[in-house]
């Protein structure tokens, strides 16, 4: 059985709303393992952003513990270290710095690093190729189409082979054949990374891509 890279036991989160107490998560728990790409499903308001915030060291938990590469994540710990070391992140809306090229958007995750920026932009290279951009390298993003743009993110995600890669429903802004083709790629090269991906999503058409399901529903995984 493969290593397990990320772990969260009885996770749960509330909010204050006023004098309220808002329970999001109830005790929500999860593996994720090297090579396997996962889908979290769920009803709108379940928590599953809220959930996929604390696994990515985003937010903390109100309690319960996430593991992370054998290392438990800790409230007060250098959260950002966690993220840049152990955590490749997927966004909808992409989150691109408009202002650079699709290589130097690439390779600044790998300059948060600390990697050089001349190592940092020849595994950029390596990564635009990888996911068929070679040849927009030195596109800024209001010249690439939507998939372009997420290919780009993934690339991003991608680099440094992080042992967790965490996606929010990012193929909502894509059109159908848009998505297919990205997720396809995506989980390919998740797997040859041996990196584990967890996938948010409300599109039920994401499971095909997927070695395993999770719903939450109740503030629980199921």
């Amino acid at each position: 059985m493969s290593e397990i890279v990320l772990e969260a036991r009885a996770i749960t989160k509330t909010f204050r709303e006023g004098r309220e107490i808002v329970p999001v998560l109830s005790g929500a728990s999860l593996e994720l393992r090297r090579g396997e790409v996962v889908t979290l499903e769920g009803p709108s308001g379940s928590g599953k952003s809220t959930l996929l915030c604390i696994l990515g060291c985003l937010l903390t938990p109100t309690s319960g513990s996430v593991h992370i590469g054998g290392a438990e994540v800790l409230a007060g710990a250098d959260l950002p270290r966690f993220r840049r070391e152990h955590i490749g992140f997927v966004f909808q809306q992409f989150n691109l710095v408009p202002a650079l090229s699709a290589l130097d958007n690439v390779a600044l995750a790998h300059r948060f690093r600390g990697v050089s920026r001349e190592t940092a932009r020849r595994a950029a290279s390596v990564r635009l190729e990888a996911v068929g951009l070679g040849d927009r390298a030195r596109f800024l993003p209001r010249d690439l189409s939507g998939g372009q743009k997420q290919r780009v993110a993934i690339a991003r995600a991608l680099i440094g082979e992080p042992p967790v890669i965490l996606a929010d429903e990012p193929t909502a802004n894509l059109d159908g054949a848009s998505a297919e083709s990205v997720l396809t790629l995506f989980a390919g090269l998740a797997r040859d990374a041996a990196s584990a991906l967890l996938i948010v999503t409300h599109d039920s058409k994401v499971r095909r891509i997927a070695d395993r399901t999770l719903v939450l529903d109740g503030g629980r995984c199921g």
